[in-house]
């Protein structure tokens, strides 16, 4: 049976890769593969790091991502003759610290309820963090260790997934998916903005913000997905200071959320700020509030090149969690809505599709009826003609 997979981000990537090994016949739809949001992101597999109250279903979907995550790059390494290092992966900790002493108040909340759900996180003195990162400020006024946090470089993912999937056989169509297509009550395919048509049995729809320009999904997603844009910086280290971070620094300083990712480089990915403004470019303002709180953190900062600004919207959704399970339209599948956990969640989103496709259900995933993705809209009537 022929898989349509539209959106060729990190999850709809990963998606492609789990339909092909599980035997489909795929083909993926996006006019730039892989310039999205996961051209943008930071990387970070931080699911601990990441709770917050109230998104405990959200918490549970990225702890099974995460856990999947080593199996899942040595697969697309393997089919490259790589190892899971040259597709990205890293298993490097993360530090969660904090500037004041508010930071340090909301932080031990967090801590609090980490270790309320069972995760694993670790108070550290600040002098024990600086010991771990040398470069940290000695005016931080909190420090916490998660361990099991790690990051992955998406574009590098995100490129060797390309060139293993196009050796697999899957196709790519740089086109834009204009609507969904349906014969006898059921998936027929997809067509193009250029009028053609893709035939499919199958169409899984990954395509971030873009998923609610797609016509004839059953609902009506405008009101379900929203750009929520960032601004994400990359320095890079004087030779002097190259590698002297080491793992994920994850902050809030007087309130505002900041963090750093080193790459195996030793460049750093610094960001990023959230914006519902509308303007896809980068804001000077952001850049400004960035590299501020960034140096206040790690006052060397002042002394690496600031290499790049880039600005992306992020799929988001009114309670934050992804739209993930089946459409209206039988055959038709939603994955998208993942907000700032879509790389950390591609995995887990990857395997959950199969599931719904009967396609693998030999991995348990935790239940996805919180991310049911008609759960903000109603059903509409189709606004076009079935295909023949």
């Amino acid at each position: 049976m022929r898989t349509i997979v539209i959106g060729a981000g990190l999850v709809g990537l990963a998606t492609a890769w789990r339909l092909r090994a599980a035997g489909a016949e795929v083909t993926v739809v996006d006019p730039a593969p892989a310039s999205g949001a996961t051209h943008a992101a930071a990387g970070m597999l931080a699911p601990v790091a990441e709770t917050y109250y109230r998104e405990e279903a959200l918490g549970r979907l990225g702890l099974a991502s995460a856990t999947r995550y080593p199996a899942f790059v040595d697969e697309v390494a393997a089919a490259l003759g790589r190892d899971r290092g040259e597709v990205g992966y890293r298993d490097t900790r993360t530090l969660v610290v904090g500037a004041d002493a508010a930071d340090r108040g909301s932080l031990g909340d967090l801590f609090d309820l980490t270790i309320g759900l069972g995760l694993s996180m670790e108070r550290l003195t600040t002098r024990q963090a600086r010991r771990l990162e040398p470069l940290l400020s000695p005016t931080l006024s909190c420090a916490f260790l998660v361990e099991g946090d790690h990051q992955v470089d998406p574009r590098v993912l995100a490129q060797a997934l390309l060139q293993a999937l196009r050796g697999a056989g899957v196709e790519f169509v740089e086109r834009r998916a204009a609507a969904v297509t349906a014969s006898t009550g059921a998936v027929s395919g997809v067509q193009l903005d250029d009028g053609t048509h893709l035939n499919a049995d199958r169409v899984v729809l990954t395509a971030g913000v873009g998923a609610r320009d797609v016509a004839d999904t059953g609902v009506d997603l405008r009101g379900a997905l929203r750009p929520i844009y960032g601004d994400v910086l990359r320095l890079d280290a004087p030779a002097s200071l190259r590698g002297q971070v080491t793992g994920t620094i994850r902050a809030l300083v007087a309130g505002k959320p900041a963090y750093l990712v080193p790459r195996a480089d030793g460049s750093l990915v610094l960001g990023a700020t959230s914006r519902e403004d509308g303007n896809p470019r980068v804001s000077a303002g952001g850049v400004h509030e960035l590299l501020r709180d960034a140096i206040r953190l790690l006052p060397a900062l002042a002394e690496f090149a600031l290499v790049e600004t880039v600005a992306r919207a992020r799929p988001g959704t009114p309670d934050n969690a992804p739209l993930l399970g089946p459409l209206p339209v039988p055959g038709l599948v939603a994955a998208t809505g993942t907000y700032r956990n879509g790389i950390l969640l591609a995995p887990a989103v990857a395997d959950a599709v199969a599931h719904l496709l009967r396609l693998d259900v030999e991995s348990p995933l935790p239940d996805l009826s919180p991310f049911d993705p008609t759960r903000f809209t109603r059903p509409r009537e189709r606004q076009t003609k079935e295909s023949a």
